[in-house]
């Protein structure tokens, strides 16, 4: 038998969805998932399956569907199925195949969700899962929100396997003799996530057996921490940001003051989509001159004298494109942008192109047309110089410097005027180890 009981605590105790409601119940047709299926059969709610083909396995992939669809069936629910061409997504979003296949599926149930009136997606993770994205966000780095790893509800997302781990899971399909199929995808270690789970896990279970149990002990301390600093930085952004005509402005003097400051200011500029990196840029140059923007995707901040003023980086009349760390090609105007990496250090001259030294890049660039108030070091000069001073020096009329596309740093700092002159901070030196190559066509 099935713990109903425990699995229906577990889901009053983190308030997931109430026995009314119409559960979406995501199902690849694994151990996981499948046991998920059963626990909802059993105990009596309103639920339909969503099963996803992602054409990556050949005949693994359509029998999966088909025991779904089967599994489906036999209980007398509703069923939705979809076929993705998730390599040809990849290649042209240019992400990875586990990255295209996570948000096409996550795209797709909330397509479903909506259209067949569910309240809830749900999805079949465990314990296992949860202690592994920690190891793996702590691996890439991660900010307070990335230790607590799998939230058991997450806006319409709901995870009500999370009192489970994978050997129970294991256990439990087992003692009930459950049916499924194995997707042997899971063995390989050519995937990041894999290889913590077949690799590193199975040493820290050597120091510490009880290794689930303590991690989901953390978890709960993460996640109250991560409360707690809400809180403050909810209280300090009533105290320190005010607004004015669309904008928001943050006092300067009191930035200084707060501790610990760059977390802090992280957590503040976070909603608004500065990386971490880009705060600590920001507090660098908080005594420089006026003036200064950093960028986000979507929000500018400039230091002025006394205050830091973030604005939504678009504006009507103004172009703009981001270039993140993978991209080859952006287009702007009647612009075309291309990137690439060069381990060796040299340069050529032309207007064309710009060979910029990689280290200093501040991901994501952004490429735009001019602003008032630019200014940048022409190559070969030691001083600011207004790009206005500039154009007029260079005899470009008015009304053509608008369609100037400028290379801008993360941190705001103009990198190449394209087509026309790079900035003498960015150039390529003898102790240059990496050279990115901008091409303007």
């Amino acid at each position: 038998m099935l713990p109903i009981q425990n699995f229906k605590d577990f889901i009053n105790h983190n308030s997931l969805f109430a026995q009314s409601n119409k559960i979406l119940l995501a199902v690849s047709g694994g151990k996981d998932s499948v046991l998920m299926v059963h626990f909802f059969k059993l105990a009596g709610f309103d639920f339909g399956i969503a099963h996803c083909n992602f054409n990556l396995r050949a005949d693994e992939s359509q029998r999966d569907e088909n025991f779904v669809r089967m599994l489906a069936n036999s209980l007398e629910v509703p069923f939705y199925v979809t076929h993705f061409k998730t390599k040809s997504y990849a290649a042209i979003h240019k992400i990875s195949t586990q990255m295209a296949a996570r948000d096409l599926r996550y795209n797709w149930f909330e397509e479903i969700r909506q259209s067949e009136n569910y309240d809830f997606i749900a999805l079949a993770q465990h314990q296992d899962d949860a202690m592994e994205t920690i190891l793996l966000n702590l691996t890439r780095g991660t900010g307070i929100a990335g230790l607590h790893g799998i939230l058991p509800k997450r806006d319409k997302l709901i995870r009500p396997l999370l009192f489970l781990s994978r050997e129970q899971i294991n256990e439990l399909i087992v003692k009930n003799d459950i049916d499924f199929v194995e997707d042997s995808s899971n063995l390989s270690v050519d995937y990041a996530r894999n290889k913590i789970r077949l690799k590193v896990i199975p040493h820290l279970k050597e120091i510490n057996p009880n290794l689930e149990q303590t991690f989901e002990q953390n978890i709960q301390r993460f996640s109250e921490t991560e409360l707690v600093l809400q809180n403050v930085v909810s209280e300090l952004r009533g105290h320190l940001i005010t607004e004015k005509q669309n904008n928001l402005y943050l006092e300067v003097a009191k930035v200084k003051t707060l501790k610990p400051q760059r977390l802090l200011m992280f957590e503040l500029l976070r909603p608004y989509g500065f990386s971490e990196l880009v705060v600590i840029e920001l507090l660098q140059a908080l005594d420089k001159q006026s003036g200064t923007s950093f960028y986000s995707n979507s929000h500018r901040i400039t230091i002025d004298r006394k205050n830091l003023i973030l604005s939504p980086v678009v504006t009507e009349n103004q172009q703009l494109a981001f270039i993140h760390i993978n991209d080859q090609t952006v287009n702007i105007l009647q612009h075309k942008l291309s990137m690439s990496f060069t381990d060796e250090p040299y340069f050529e001259r032309g207007s064309e192109r710009a060979f910029v030294d990689a280290d200093k890049l501040i991901f994501p660039l952004v490429l735009r047309t001019w602003q008032s108030g630019d200014k940048f070091i022409p190559l070969g000069m030691k001083f600011f110089k207004k790009l206005s001073d500039f154009f007029i020096d260079n005899k470009i009329p008015l009304v053509e410097k608008g369609s100037v596309p400028i290379l801008i740093n993360g941190n705001g700092e103009v990198i190449w005027l394209g087509g026309m002159r790079q900035d003498e901070r960015y150039k390529v030196t003898p102790s240059t180890k990496k050279v990115a190559i901008f091409s303007l066509k």
